[in-house]
C-alpha cells in the first residue's frame, strides 16, 4: 500500500478533530487551505443578498383517523340500496347493459358471420387440441361451447375468442399424464386387452368406489385442475390483485409461448409418424420425447405419414394465403374443417384402420354428460399445477381484451375479465372440460370477419352444439395424424417470433434476452419451470439495471430551465463552482455504493481531499520545527484538486423513485463528507415519497427542510446566491456557515 494509501486509510474522526482545531499550526494551516477551497467568485453582488423566486408549498393537513373509525366509515358504505344492487348484477353481468341496447341492423351480419366462421374454425381444433390435453376428442368440444357461453354473460370485451388454447391444453396434458401414471394406469396397454364400456372406453379400477377407465380418470384430473384455477382467477378478481400479471412482460411471454410450441411440436410428432409412444413428463422432455421417437422410428405407420405429408402441403400455403389476403378476402377460408371432411371420408371408405393400422380419433358422443363435481381428492395434488395455469390464462386474456378495445376504441375492465375467464373455468369444470383462455389466432379472425359484440359468441356455441348433437359420431374414422398436423400448423405464428428478434435487439437487448432465457428453459425444462425461470431472470434484470444505472452530470439548455447530460447534448452551460448530478435509478441498498462512487468520480472525492489535507499538514509542521532562527521558508502546498473550485453540488433526484434507509443514510454521508470540506451538496426535484422518506429519516433539521428544492433550475440560483463566503444571509433566512 502506498504512503497516501495508508495516510488515507489510517484517517481517524481523532485526526480529524486535531486537525481543525485551530490553535495548532496545523490547525491555522487547515483553516487557511479550507478558505482558501471556499472563495468562490461574487455573483455580482455587493454586501447584500441576491434575491431569487422560491416554490413554497404548504402541506395538506392529514386528518388522524384511528382503526374504530375506518371500520365504521368502511361499514356504511357496505350498506346495500337498491340502487347499489343494481349496479352491483350489471356490473356483474355486463350482458345486461349492452344487450337490450343491440343495434340488429348495424350488428347482426357480422356478429353471425363472424361466429359462424370461428364456430367452423374451432370444430377441428377443439378436436385437436384434446389430444394435446390429454383427452378425448369430445371433451374440446364441450370446453369451446360452454366457454363461448359463459363469456358471452360475464365478459367485457367484444372481439376476444375465449376457448381452447395450445400452451394451456399442454399444461393440462402434462399435469393429466403424471397422475396417470402415478395412479397406475399404463399408457400402452391396448383396448383389446380390457372390457369396454357403452361408448368404447375401456375398464380399470380408480381408488374410489366406482369404476373408472383412464378417460374417465383423464378428464377428472383436467377437470380438477380446471376448477383449481378458476378459483384462483375469482380470487384474484375478488382482492383486485390483477398485477400479478405484470410480472409476465410481453417478451417473456412471448419466449414463453414460443418455448411451449416446441413442445407441442414434439408432442404431436408421434401422432404424424403413427408411432405409439408413452409421454415423456418432467425436466428435459422434449429431448427425451426425440430419443424415444428416432428409436421407433423405424416403426412409422407409412398411411399416418403419407397422410401427414398431404395435409401439410395443403394446410401450409392455404394458411399463408389467407393471411395474406386476409384484407381482400371477407372470411378466410375455411380449410381446416375441409381437410377434416375430406381426410375423414378418405380413412372411412378406404378403411386406412382396418388395413393399414392407421390410428384414428374413435367414438364421438352426441349430446352432454350429465355434470359432476371434480375430485376433491385430486384438490391437493393439482392445486400447485393451477397456479401457473391460471396466471398464464389470466394475462393472455386481459392482454388481448385490452389490445383489442383499444384498437376498437372502448374500455374494457380487468377485474371483471378475471371474473369471466374465472367463471369459464370454474362453470365447466362441473361439465367435463378444461382450461380455457382467450387465443390471438382465433381472436383476429373473429375481429378480421366483421365481429361487432359477444353475441358472435352464441353463434360459435349454436355450431358447437350442432356438432355435439348430430354430426360429432361421423368424426369416427378420423385420423389423429390429421389432428396433429392441424395443430402444429397453428404453431406458426409462435415460432415466427424469431423474425423479430433482430428488431427486439435493436430496440432492447434485455428484453431479447429474457425472451431467450425464457423460450430456452420452458422448452428443454418443463413448461412450469420455464414460466419461473423467465419470471425470475426478468426480475433479476430489473434489479441488474438498477443498479448500475445511467448517471450523468448535467447543463444548462440555453433560454431555458431545462438541464440535459453533458456526455450527450453539444452547447449546454454550466456554471463555475456547481456541478449538478443525475442518478437514474432508486437508491436503495443494492446500488447504493454504485451512487457514492459515481458521484466522487463525476464531482470530487472529499475522502482524498481530506487525506491530501492532512498529509500537507504535516508537511507544513515538520518544516516549522526543522526551520532555525524563527525564519520559515515559505511553502506552497500545491494540492491541485477540483474541489478548491467547487462549492455546490445539486442531485437530481427527479428519477430516484424511492429510498430505503441504506439509500437514506448513504444521502446523509455523502453530505457529511462534503461538508467537511466546504462543499454543500442540494437535493432537487425529489418526488413526495423520496420527500417523506427524507421527512421520517431526518435527513434535514427543522431549519434546512428548505434546501429540498423543487427543480433544479431552483436550486442552481441558489447555489449561486449562497457562494459569495461563508456564512452569508440569503433571502430564506438560512445561515451557510459550516461551523
Amino acid at each position: 500500500m502506498s504512503s497516501e494509501g495508508k495516510e488515507q486509510h489510517d484517517l481517524s474522526p481523532r485526526d480529524s478533530a486535531e486537525g481543525n482545531d485551530p490553535s495548532s499550526p496545523s490547525g491555522i494551516h487547515l483553516e487557511l487551505q479550507r478558505e482558501s477551497s471556499t472563495d468562490f467568485k461574487q455573483f455580482e453582488t455587493n454586501d447584500q443578498c441576491r434575491p431569487y423566486p422560491r416554490i413554497l408549498i404548504e402541506r395538506q393537513e392529514k386528518s388522524n383517523t384511528n382503526f374504530k373509525q375506518f371500520v365504521i366509515k368502511k361499514l356504511q358504505n357496505c350498506q346495500c340500496s337498491p340502487t347499489k344492487a343494481k349496479n352491483t348484477i350489471l356490473g356483474f353481468l355486463p350482458v345486461l347493459q349492452w344487450l337490450p341496447k343491440y343495434d340488429l341492423k348495424k350488428n347482426i351480419l357480422g356478429d353471425v358471420m363472424s361466429g359462424l366462421i370461428v364456430g367452423i374454425l374451432l370444430v377441428p381444433q377443439s378436436i385437436a387440441y384434446s389430444l394435446l390435453a390429454g383427452q378425448e376428442p369430445v371433451y374440446g368440444l364441450y370446453t369451446s361451447f360452454f366457454a363461448s357461453i359463459i363469456y358471452f354473460l360475464l365478459g367485457t370485451s367484444r372481439h376476444i375468442s375465449v376457448g381452447i388454447f395450445g400452451v394451456l391444453c399442454l399444461m393440462i396434458g402434462e399435469t393429466v399424464d403424471r397422475e396417470l401414471q402415478k395412479a397406475g394406469y399404463d399408457n400402452a396397454r391396448s383396448a383389446s386387452s380390457l372390457g369396454m364400456l357403452s361408448n368404447g372406453s375401456t375398464l380399470l379400477n380408480h381408488t374410489s368406489d366406482r369404476i373408472c377407465d383412464k378417460s374417465c380418470y383423464a378428464i377428472m384430473v383436467g377437470s380438477s385442475v380446471t376448477f383449481m384455477a378458476g378459483v384462483y382467477q375469482v380470487a384474484m378478481g375478488f382482492f383486485q390483485v390483477g398485477f400479478v400479471s405484470v410480472y409476465l412482460s410481453d417478451a417473456l411471454l412471448s419466449g414463453f409461448v414460443t418455448g411451449a410450441s416446441f413442445t407441442i411440436l414434439t408432442s404431436q410428432a408421434k401422432y404424424l409418424l403413427g408411432l405409439s409412444l408413452p409421454r415423456s413428463n418432467g425436466v428435459g422432455s422434449l429431448i427425451t420425447t426425440w430419443i424415444h421417437i428416432f428409436r421407433n422410428i423405424h416403426k412409422t405407420n407409412l398411411c399416418d405419414l403419407i397422410t401427414s405429408l398431404l395435409c401439410l402441403l395443403v394446410l401450409l400455403p392455404t394458411k399463408e394465403l389467407n393471411e395474406h389476403f386476409k384484407s381482400k378476402l371477407k372470411a378466410p377460408i375455411p380449410v381446416e374443417l375441409v381437410v377434416v371432411v375430406a381426410a375423414t371420408l378418405a380413412s372411412h371408405f378406404g378403411k386406412l384402420h382396418e388395413n393399414y393400422n392407421s390410428s384414428i380419433a374413435g367414438h364421438i358422443p352426441t349430446g352432454f354428460m350429465p355434470p359432476r363435481v371434480p375430485e376433491w381428492n385430486l384438490i391437493p395434488r393439482v392445486a400447485v399445477d393451477a397456479i401457473a395455469i391460471s396466471i398464464i390464462g389470466f394475462a393472455i386474456t386481459v392482454s388481448l381484451s385490452e389490445m383489442f378495445a383499444k384498437k376498437h376504441g372502448y374500455t374494457v375492465r380487468a377485474n371483471q375479465e378475471m371474473y369471466a375467464i374465472g367463471f369459464c373455468n370454474i362453470i365447466p369444470s362441473f361439465f367435463h372440460c378444461f382450461t380455457t383462455s382467450a387465443a390471438l389466432a382465433k381472436t383476429l379472425v373473429k375481429e378480421s370477419t366483421g365481429c361487432q359484440t359477444q353475441l358472435s359468441g352464441v353463434v360459435t356455441a349454436l355450431v358447437l352444439l350442432l356438432v355435439l348433437l348430430v354430426i360429432a359420431p361421423l368424426f369416427y374414422s378420423l385420423q389423429k395424424s390429421v389432428l396433429g398436423v392441424i395443430t402444429i400448423v397453428n404453431l406458426r405464428g409462435a415460432l415466427r417470433k424469431f423474425r423479430d428478434l433482430p428488431k427486439m435487439w435493436s430496440i432492447s437487448r434485455m428484453d431479447t434476452v429474457i425472451w431467450f432465457v425464457t423460450m430456452l428453459s420452458s422448452a428443454l425444462l418443463s413448461t412450469e419451470i420455464g414460466l419461473l425461470v423467465g419470471v425470475c431472470f426478468s426480475m433479476f434484470c430489473v434489479i441488474l439495471r438498477t443498479q448500475k444505472p445511467k448517471i450523468s452530470l448535467l447543463g444548462l439548455v440555453e433560454g431555458s430551465e431545462v438541464f440535459e447530460s453533458l456526455s450527450a447534448y453539444k452547447n449546454l452551460q454550466t456554471k463555475p463552482g456547481i456541478k449538478i448530478f443525475r442518478f437514474v435509478a432508486p437508491l436503495y441498498y443494492i446500488n447504493k455504493e454504485c451512487f457514492k462512487s459515481a458521484l466522487y468520480k463525476q464531482t470530487v472525492n472529499p475522502l482524498l481531499v481530506k487525506a491530501a489535507w492532512k498529509k500537507a499538514a504535516k508537511r507544513k509542521v515538520k518544516e516549522e520545527v526543522v526551520t532555525l532562527g524563527g525564519i520559515q521558508d515559505e511553502v506552497s502546498v500545491q494540492l491541485s484538486h477540483d474541489p478548491l473550485e467547487l462549492n455546490t453540488i445539486v442531485i437530481d433526484c427527479s428519477a430516484i423513485q424511492f429510498l430505503d434507509t441504506a439509500g437514506i443514510h448513504t444521502l446523509k454521508e455523502v453530505r457529511r463528507d462534503y461538508e467537511a470540506i466546504g462543499i454543500q451538496v442540494l437535493l432537487a426535484q425529489c418526488n413526495p415519497s423520496v420527500r417523506d422518506s427524507l421527512t421520517k429519516g431526518e435527513y434535514c433539521q427543522n431549519e434546512e427542510e428548505n434546501l429540498l428544492f423543487y427543480s433544479v433550475y431552483e436550486a442552481m440560483a441558489f447555489a449561486e446566491a449562497s457562494k459569495n463566503q461563508k456564512g452569508i444571509c440569503v433571502p430564506n433566512g438560512l445561515s451557510l456557515s459550516s461551523d
